[in-house]
């Protein structure tokens, strides 16, 4: 080894989920949004000039901001944007988790977490969820340095109530709660309405799942207006200009088509419960998911086996080897051809049979 490397920061990166280069396949393993982006992107796009480019994009993200202040009812101040919500969460970290005291999460959760606190040198304890893969609020009513989690849960996809929520927030007042709701769409509550009641609550979201936006890269949090300013601090001492101009204004117009996301989650919602019924006839452990995916354990097969059965037939799933999970795959819910094609690929691998459920 080189003498330079002694000084390196040494990480095991985050790993993403497979992004295959073959066509015609079901891609089921990133959790994306298998219906495009409003109308109104597009026609955002159609006015785009080129010769816009050769300018920096503001760097407050101003339309973006207020579309987004808008539509949820809160102040601009409110609101922080970045590139996606890992950037959001990343900013969050090196913000508000300085304390000498561990940050909490949950043990089976968003795998970054880990990662961003191994980076910024923040120490960390992870919490066990309860044997049903649930979060129990009472264990994260201890000393700490601050708790962030996802609501639902990734990757269970189990939602924790609002009012089981707030006793954690209520409870440590000494310390930055971020409630990461990426999959809040699909069938839970936020608690956004809380941010107002407690100026230690930071709630993020993200338009790569309910608003079929991955490729744009648009995250947001809401919080107090504090907790915002101190994030953008950080923000403008790392990069001034971190979300383009492009991005801005499509984001800005897809935030503001609410009915068009509404009837996109009413769809995925829709087939998302089919899914369920279908894979429990199928022999599948099914916990109730409230995301735009299911996590699921078959009672007999082994899931490592199933994975790779389904990849050597162009369907691509989730599947970890971390022990707790190690029986679970998470399968996106795509649109309704492609889980029927799965669930048939499915009867294929298990010899079972779902007719009749969608």
């Amino acid at each position: 080894m080189s003498d330079w490397e002694n000084n390196v920061r040494k990480i095991v990166p985050y790993t993403p989920g497979e992004q295959p280069k073959e066509k015609n396949i079901i891609k089921l393993n990133t959790n994306e949004n298998p219906f495009p982006p409003s109308p109104k992107v597009d026609e955002v796009l159609k006015d785009i000039k080129y010769t816009d480019m050769r300018l920096y994009p503001d760097p407050d993200s101003t339309e973006l901001v207020k579309a987004i202040a808008n539509t949820y009812g809160v102040k601009p101040s409110e609101v922080f944007v970045g590139v996606g919500s890992d950037d959001v969460l990343s900013v969050a970290f090196l913000s508000f988790f300085n304390s000498e005291k561990p940050v909490l999460f949950p043990d089976i959760t968003y795998s970054f977490y880990d990662v961003w606190a191994k980076v910024y040198g923040i120490d960390y304890v992870t919490v066990p969820l309860k044997s049903d893969l649930t979060i129990e609020s009472r264990d994260y009513v201890r000393e700490n340095g601050g708790i962030v989690f996802p609501n639902p849960n990734a990757p269970t996809g189990l939602l924790m109530s609002v009012g089981d929520i707030e006793t954690i927030v209520k409870a440590n007042p000494g310390s930055v709660v971020i409630i990461d709701e990426a999959y809040i769409d699909f069938g839970g509550t936020s608690c956004l309405s809380l941010t107002k009641k407690y100026d230690n609550l930071l709630v993020v979201q993200t338009f790569s799942k309910s608003r079929s936006m991955a490729g744009m890269r648009i995250g947001f949090a809401i919080g107090n207006e504090k907790l915002i300013k101190y994030m953008n601090d950080v923000k403008f001492s790392i990069n001034s200009y971190t979300m383009n101009r492009v991005t801005i204004l499509c984001g800005a117009a897809a935030v503001k088509d609410q009915q068009y996301y509404k009837d996109n989650c009413a769809r995925i919602i829709k087939t998302r419960e089919h899914t369920k019924k279908a894979l429990a006839r199928l022999g599948f452990e099914v916990p109730d998911s409230m995301a735009n995916f299911v996590f699921v354990k078959h009672k007999t097969a082994s899931a490592g086996e199933i994975f790779e059965e389904l990849k050597k037939r162009g369907i691509y799933v989730r599947h970890w080897d971390k022990p707790i999970i190690k029986d679970y795959l998470r399968i996106t819910i795509g649109t309704s051809s492609d889980m029927l094609k799965l669930l048939g690929t499915l009867e294929e691998i298990l010899g079972k049979d779902t007719s009749q459920v969608f």
